[in-house]
Parts: C-alpha cells; structure tokens; sequence
C-alpha cells in the first residue's frame, strides 16, 4: 500500500498488525471477509493510502461471538479501545505515537452482507496471509454507491470516492449490475445517470483537495485533482446515450 507520508508508517503497521491477528483466527476468518479502500489499496487495486479497515459480516446472529474475539486480539496486541459502536462491531482503536501524528485506526464491520455479493480468498503480499475479500466486480459495484450512500447517511462528501472509481474504471475493471440493483433499486442506466448528477451538483474541488491531499504523494495528487471529476463524468456517460 502506498504511503504519502513517511509519518504515517506507524498506522500502516498497526493496520497491517491487526489484520494478521484476525487472519490467523480462524473464527472469524470464516465470520469476516476484508473490504473497501485498504482492501482494494493491499491487493493494487487502487495506489493511494488508506486508514481504516472495513469487513462484511456473514452471519450477523455471530456478532456477539465476533465482537469477543476482535476485543481479545485488541487486548493481545495493546490497543485500547477508545470508542465503540452499541449496535455493531465498530471500534476506534488507539495505538502508541508521537504526538501530532495518527494514532487512531477504525475498524467498521457491515451486516448484513448483499445477497448479491461475491468473494474470493487472496493472498495479501503484505501480511502473507490468505483472506477472504470481495471479489473485483463486488467491490467495483459497491464503491459506485458508496458516493451517494454516504451522502444520503451523514450528508458528507469524499474524494476518495470519486478517486477509487476512477482508479477502477482506468484499469477496465468490470462491476456487479446485481449488486447495484440490489443497493439502489435501479438498472445501469438509471444508476448512471443519477451518480453523474450527484457529482455534477455537489461534488466540488474542495472535496476533492481535502481528502486526497493527504492520501496520495504530492505529485500524484498534483497531477490528478484537476481532472478527477471530468474523467470521472466522463466515464460515467458511456453507460448511456
């Protein structure tokens, strides 16, 4: 995973440490399976950096159980747990920094999953370990909703968003209609169209700057802010007429 700022390889080393941990758990290896942006960003789907882990969980009656064996791997490895969610296993975890610097990883596990999602075991180069992710199409599917559901959730907006798609749409990946359907209720075309709207009409280059100045290097990000938005657009209408 790419690191813009040397600073930040204390935080990637913990999001690596924690990782191994539940890989090398075998509950929840077969309760957890590994998604979104550090994901996509271990497995060179997506060069830029990202802070937190996301995991779907597949039986949500084995949350309770989950949420035991997560908490034993934090005490384990010296993490506190700053904060945590009531209703789902949600945690910020603190971990020992300089101060100024990161020193907080979130962790966020979704029930329960889309029927429609598929996932695949793969080796993660970084941790050698085998784990269970969303497959390409999956992830590609439900990063094209991830704009409008975060808006639609907290009235927030991300340039990483916008950045993750265009990153999968440049490498011609190809995304899971089914799971589009089943998240919004609509076909590709309608999708499309509405995603594109969203963009044009709330998505503003400060978006953009503000979080991605700090996930990419300087010259990456230099040469892609100016342009992200229109190739994304662009990408997005050669789904309709």
């Amino acid at each position: 995973m790419i690191l813009p700022n040397p600073k930040d390889a204390v935080h990637r080393a913990w999001l690596y440490r924690i990782l191994a941990a539940f890989a090398d758990d075998s509950f929840l290896m077969t309760m957890l399976h590994f998604k979104g942006g550090t994901c996509a960003a271990m497995r060179e789907l997506i060069d830029r950096f990202s802070v937190d882990l996301d995991f779907d969980l597949m039986d949500p009656e084995q949350a309770k159980p989950v949420q035991k064996h997560m908490e034993k791997i934090f005490s384990q490895l010296g993490l506190e747990i700053k904060d945590q969610s009531k209703i789902a296993p949600q945690y910020f975890l603190k971990y020992p920094n300089k101060p100024g610097e990161r020193n907080t990883v979130q962790i966020d596990v979704a029930f329960p999953p889309l029927k429609s999602n598929r996932y695949e075991n793969v080796h993660l180069i970084e941790i050698d370990r085998l784990m269970p992710c969303q497959s390409i199409p999956t992830m590609f599917a439900n990063k094209l909703a991830t704009p409008l559901e975060r808006f639609k959730k907290s009235h927030s907006i991300a340039g990483r968003d916008l950045y993750d798609i265009h990153a999968f749409f440049l490498k011609g990946f190809s995304f899971d209609e089914a799971v589009i359907f089943e998240k919004t209720g609509l076909g590709v075309t309608a999708f499309m169209k509405k995603l594109k709207k969203f963009i044009v009409q709330h998505v503003a280059q400060i978006h953009i700057d503000h979080d991605l100045n700090v996930l990419l290097p300087v010259q990456q990000f230099q040469r892609i802010r100016g342009n992200l938005k229109n190739e994304t657009l662009m990408f997005l209408s050669q789904f309709y007429s």
